[in-house]
């Protein structure tokens, strides 16, 4: 599951409100907020439906990988 630096990392590189994500997520903007402080502990499905918006959005989020989550711009199709 994706963590709040990295719903907060996403946000960041797409310029995007946490009221933009908030919308296109389904859930409150406080809801959102208290998420991205740690202030909660979401359900799977409040995190299912951050990462979708997001990806969906143009993100990627990269697992653990001995060098701590991340999380970058997609590739569009056609680069390479």
């Amino acid at each position: 599951m994706i963590t709040s630096e990295q719903i907060r990392g996403a946000r960041a590189l797409l310029g995007m409100t946490q009221a933009k994500l908030a919308e296109l997520a389904g859930i409150s903007t406080t809801g959102l907020n208290n998420i991205e402080r740690g202030g909660s502990d979401p359900k799977a499905s409040t995190l299912r439906a951050i990462t979708a918006a997001l990806e969906a959005a143009g993100v990627q989020f990269i697992p653990e990988n001995g060098g701590g989550a991340g999380v970058r711009l997609a590739k569009r199709k056609g680069e390479g």
